[in-house]
């Protein structure tokens, strides 16, 4: 039987099988509960609480909005990490084929193939059946060259996929989203016009003083 690695099938299988237990045991617990917990509201049951403190004024508040944007900051710049991965394991996987300084192929009865440890990188790429044809020497400058490619290419989508993150990191630091506290120097003082007093108000200061 082959690894798990081998077939995606597999590993696919093993991913829905936890996924599906994992929510009927979570869904089991909660109707477990539901049936086994004491259904006893009162007065003091439903009032808002608050760490333990008394609660000042309504549930019913209005957050300010710089939660919601730095919360969304870190959403956007940490999911980027799970883009990382895929990419991350191409890339090595590459670059130690890359290294092996050429013991990629073998001769085997005449006959030009893969070696176990590169198959099985190859594999682990995606590539479902590695072959190869030719001469063990033509085979191995081909193979060689393909995989400087592929060390290139995922070299240069890396670095675009970070130049799209700065970028975006970079408009909302001139934004002032990563300030919480904003200054207010840098704001131009705006004139409000005032109404001019009328003949009445002009009579009565008169009168008055």
């Amino acid at each position: 039987m082959s690894p798990p690695i081998d077939s995606s099938t597999g590993i696919v299988g093993y991913l829905a099988f936890f996924g599906g237990f994992g929510f009927v045991f979570v869904f089991a617990n909660l109707l477990l509960g539901r049936f086994l917990r004491p259904a006893n509201p009162n007065e003091e049951k439903l009032e808002i609480y608050e760490c333990g403190e008394p609660a000042i004024g309504s549930s019913f508040v209005q957050f300010d909005l710089r939660f919601y944007v730095v919360a969304l900051i870190f959403i956007i710049f940490d999911v980027e990490v799970a883009f990382l991965f895929p990419w991350a394991t191409v890339f090595g996987k590459a670059t130690n084929l890359a290294a092996s300084n050429g013991s990629l192929v073998e001769v085997v009865d005449g006959q030009a193939a893969l070696t176990k440890s590169a198959e099985l990188t190859l594999k682990e790429m995606g590539v479902r059946s590695p072959e190869i044809s030719g001469t063990a020497a033509d085979a191995a400058a081909m193979l060689n060259s393909t995989i400087d490619s592929i060390v290139k290419l995922t070299t240069v989508e890396v670095l675009v996929f970070f130049a799209i993150l700065l970028v975006g990191f970079a408009y909302v630091w001139r934004m002032g989203a990563l300030d919480w506290v904003r200054a207010t120097v840098s704001q131009r003082p705006v004139d409000v016009p005032r109404p001019a007093p009328s003949p009445s108000r002009r009579q009565e200061s008169v009168l008055s003083a």
